[in-house]
């Protein structure tokens, strides 16, 4: 099938609630501003004089645990405070201060909203300019730089979560539909980034390729009735109870189940997309800041850092040199060429270009 590209509209957009505002009203760029000065970075600490980096990323648990694990250190070693922004979503907060003026330094993104975001201006550094001065990314495999704007640090794989004691095995992207799980499916809402992932592994598995919107559209109808879930800790939640027997998910969340003993396994899509965790740095920091970012972007690929961080969460690393936590090594799982040789990062840039329609569809799908 071929891919039409559909390039979004200002009309599009302002549908989204997506106001450009600022980012659409700076003239050509200013040659003598601070963003202008080359800066580079070797992988060496400096002294960032008390500077302060601004970055968007994950709260709760999350942030708790990266700072004790990351941040801490990294403040000590350099000189300089993290100013940590956890309310998310990023999209709206980059648009509405532009992108000479941006608001974090350095930002952690899932694809689609990063994409989203990388489409409406000059926000970021490409993925070459960032592995120029971040001497980790050499050791990343070929899928770390695959968004063009971000360097991937981890990810899982998209998988079915099933209870084992609903019948047989998982084995097949097609037993989804079983009828065995006939009104015990899960999904997300359209705003959740597994339901876009989603779709698109059904337009590959049920049509012609990716891009064929109709086949996915048909095989979520099939599915119908999906209990609808905005968040993976709700899924799990409706898993454990057994409200539903077979669920979209990604396979550290829901190997953690397993662990606490319930019965559930998970099975890997055969197409093999992944969910990433992926940093941006932006153009536009001040000379320090995106000093500081690089820095702060190489110490995140570190392998003892994505060690600890596999090891409490169970996300995969993509540093080649990084081991695999234990946990996930019991259940077969390899960083090794081959093992990484199979993952698909989906088409993001065609997903946002018709974002609207899928939305707007699945929404009358799901009966919202």
């Amino acid at each position: 099938m071929t891919r039409k590209l559909i390039r979004p509209t200002r009309r599009m957009v302002l549908r989204g609630g997506l106001g450009l505002g600022a980012a659409a009203a700076f003239p050509a760029p200013f040659i003598n501003h601070a963003w202008a000065q080359d800066v580079t970075y070797d992988g060496e600490v400096f002294d960032a004089g008390g500077a302060v980096l601004d970055i968007g990323e994950w709260g709760g648990g999350w942030e708790e645990f990266v700072r004790g694990a990351l941040i801490d250190d990294f403040e000590r070693d350099f000189n300089c405070t993290i100013n940590w922004d956890s309310s998310f979503p990023w999209f709206p907060k980059f648009v509405t201060q532009g992108a000479r003026n941006p608001v974090f330094d350095i930002c952690n993104w899932n694809l689609p909203n990063l994409i989203q975001t990388n489409q409406a201006g000059d926000f970021f550094l490409t993925v070459d300019e960032m592995r120029e001065n971040v001497p980790n990314a050499a050791d990343c495999w070929d899928f770390a730089f695959a968004s063009g704007a971000g360097i991937t640090w981890a990810y899982q794989p998209y998988v079915f979560a099933y209870r084992t004691d609903s019948g047989e095995p998982v084995n097949a992207f097609r037993d989804f539909w079983a009828p065995r799980f006939a009104n015990k499916r899960g999904a997300y809402g359209t705003e959740n980034g597994l339901m876009h992932c989603f779709f698109m592994a059904c337009a590959r598995e049920f049509g012609e390729d990716q891009y064929d919107m109709e086949a996915a559209f048909a095989a979520i109808e099939d599915a119908m009735p999906l209990k609808i879930s905005e968040f993976t800790f709700n899924m799990l939640s409706l898993l454990e109870r057994g409200e539903v027997d077979i669920a979209v998910h990604i396979e550290g969340e829901a190997l953690s189940l397993k662990r606490q003993g319930v019965p559930v396994d998970v099975w890997e899509w055969s197409s093999h997309p992944i969910l990433t965790q992926t940093k941006t740095i932006s153009r536009y920091a001040e000379p320090m800041q995106k000093r500081l970012a690089f820095a702060l972007m190489n110490r995140t690929l570190e392998p003892s850092f994505l060690e600890v961080f596999g090891d409490e969460f169970l996300w995969r690393p993509t540093n080649r040199n990084a081991a695999i936590t234990a946990s996930l090594a019991e259940e077969g799982v390899q960083n090794t060429a081959d093992a990484v040789e199979a993952f698909w990062v989906p088409d993001w840039d065609f997903f946002v270009e018709n974002k609207l329609e899928i939305t707007d569809r699945l929404n009358a799908i799901f009966g919202l």
